[in-house]
């Protein structure tokens, strides 16, 4: 698995969501591996699914030292998988955003 981009942080005055598709295109491999976790629950059954638990479940098979899963950025990868798997729109509570 490739070394995580640690991306950017508030002082480079991006917004959050800009830092996570930086993060993001630096780092495919993270939404493929919550995708294939977000499935392999559903498929096992669950209902509903939480990304911030698929994020520490992800968080957890890195090695250690390596760093870049920020949490601010659950709720864009569960927006990413319901625009990619429109089916799993009732699976990942989401609020409504503030920004755009």
């Amino acid at each position: 698995m490739p070394t995580a981009f640690l991306g950017t942080n508030r002082a480079s005055g991006r917004t959050i969501t800009e830092q996570f598709h930086v993060f993001d295109a630096h780092n495919p491999h993270v939404y493929r591996a919550l995708e294939r976790m977000a499935a392999r629950r559903l498929a096992a059954g669950a209902t509903r699914v939480s990304l911030k638990d698929l994020f520490e479940d992800l968080r957890r098979q890195l090695p250690y030292g390596v760093a870049g899963l920020n949490n601010n950025f659950t709720a864009l990868y569960a927006r990413r998988l319901i625009d990619d798997h429109p089916h799993w729109a009732g699976v990942f509570e989401l609020r409504r955003r503030r920004a755009a």
